[in-house]
């Protein structure tokens, strides 16, 4: 039986962004010929010619024009370039082609995710590629360059995937829940690691999201823009609480969401910026 695809035939750029992104070029997981060969094989490619020293961008390029009338083909790519068996050996540098991934694909109506390490290729709105539908500051780090517990990174990590997943698919309230939540998971994580007597003994089960902002923010790790911001994320946070939203009177929506998205991708970046060891 046919595998069925969200994917439509992919511009001829698009193409050529994906082959850079498979080659590993521009500081992204290198690949050298044959790994490429061996890359489009593990993926489910069939009937690759063999690779005999061509330049690889273009040998790759060539590949994936030869399919480009075949989504179905298309899409296990993308799936592979999502897929943690791909790197086992650096699984850190998974989030970050993901990103680079969505940073074009995005602008086909689709996006690339690995909730819970699934691969999936979800279909979005092409405005979240322009400013105003996204989150005006650019996430420049991994939850792994955060968070120093692996596990805990990739629970946080999957928390952000779901927001994602929310945003893609216009569940505004979900997403902000999502985030809020993703934030006070953080914020408690790096007080914990970098110095719990900010706590003041206080149970961490009984610590509210406010209050770890501020604690965030007196210890000089997240700016004071973001301080400012982060409050109204404790607000639409509480709406895991229905009579919470109907009290406000008010349901979070895309602008809503937009916010959201600017305020913790921020934070996340101020955290990252401040690792005692980011300057050394």
């Amino acid at each position: 039986m046919k595998q069925e695809t969200v994917l439509g035939p992919l511009d001829g750029n698009t193409l050529k962004e994906l082959a850079r992104v498979i080659c590993g070029d521009d500081h992204l997981y290198y690949r050298r010929g044959f790994e490429i060969a061996q890359f489009l094989e593990n993926a489910g490619w069939h009937n690759l010619p063999e690779y005999d020293g061509e330049y690889r961008g273009e040998w790759t390029l060539q590949l994936l024009m030869e399919r480009r009338e075949n989504p179905t083909e298309l899409e296990k790519v993308l799936l592979r370039l999502a897929d943690p068996r791909e790197y086992l050996g650096e699984p850190e540098v998974l989030p970050t082609i993901v990103s680079a991934v969505n940073t074009f694909l995005v602008h086909e109506g689709f996006r690339l995710e690995n909730p819970g390490g699934r691969p999936r290729v979800v279909v979005c709105d092409p405005a979240m590629a322009h400013p105003g539908h996204q989150a005006p500051v650019e996430l420049k780090a991994t939850m792994a360059e955060i968070i120093g517990e692996p596990r805990m990174a990739a629970l946080l990590q999957r928390r952000l995937d779901e927001a994602r997943t929310c945003f893609s698919e216009g569940a505004h309230v979900a997403a902000i829940i999502m985030l809020g939540s993703l934030l006070e998971g953080v914020l408690l994580t790096v007080i914990e690691e970098r110095n719990a007597s900010l706590l003041k003994n206080k149970d961490p089960n009984f610590i509210g999201l406010k209050a770890l902002i501020d604690i965030c923010h007196q210890a000089g790790w997240i700016d004071v823009d973001m301080e400012r911001f982060s409050q109204a994320v404790c607000k639409y946070r509480n709406f895991v609480h229905p009579r919470r939203e109907f009290r406000e009177a008010h349901t979070p929506d895309r602008d809503t969401l937009t916010v959201s998205w600017y305020v913790v991708n921020g934070a996340l970046n101020d955290l990252a910026a401040s690792q005692p060891d980011a300057d050394a």
